[in-house]
Parts: C-alpha cells; sequence; structure tokens
C-alpha cells in the first residue's frame, strides 16, 4: 500500500474519535518532534483488559517509512478496531 494512502487511512480512522472496542493506540516516539524513530501500536480488546503492544523501530522518521504504516493499517483492519488514537512522544534525555 502507497505511504499516502496509509497515513490518509490512519487519520481518518483517528479523527473519528472514541467509537468503543477494541481500540488501537498508536504513539511515535522520537527525540523531538521533527522526528519519530519508534512506534508503539497497543491494542486493547476491551475496557479494564491489559493492551497487547508491537514495537516497530526504524532508522528514519517511521511516519515517514510506507513499511510501518502499511503495517499499522493491516493491523488495524484485522483487528477489526472501531477506535484509533494517535500522539507523538518525545524521549526525556
Amino acid at each position: 500500500m502507497n505511504l499516502e494512502k496509509s497515513k490518509k487511512r490512519i487519520a481518518k480512522k483517528a479523527k473519528m474519535g472514541f467509537q468503543g472496542y477494541p481500540e488501537i493506540s498508536i504513539i511515535y516516539r522520537g527525540n523531538d518532534s521533527s522526528s519519530a524513530n519508534e512506534v508503539i501500536v497497543k491494542f486493547i480488546p476491551d475496557e479494564g483488559v491489559s493492551p497487547m503492544e508491537e514495537v516497530f523501530q526504524s532508522e528514519s522518521d517511521a511516519r515517514e517509512n510506507e513499511t510501518i504504516q502499511s503495517a499499522i493499517v493491516k493491523i488495524i483492519e484485522r483487528s477489526d478496531a472501531k477506535t484509533v488514537n494517535l500522539s507523538l512522544e518525545v524521549k526525556q534525555k
């Protein structure tokens, strides 16, 4: 899947707000807000259930990595997630 299409699909789902469970939280982490070299994807099947996590690493900005973005779209689709949350965390030095 092409990068722009993947990014649009993730953003569209995130803009919908809370729609119920299952929920996917996507956390982009980097040394500053201009680059994220790590992505943490948390799957929460139901309220009060511990999340399952998958971590992706990238040498460059993971938000611009077609493979990672396509994998996130597939996780959302396969889990039939109703809610998607996006956030950016800056690593503390």
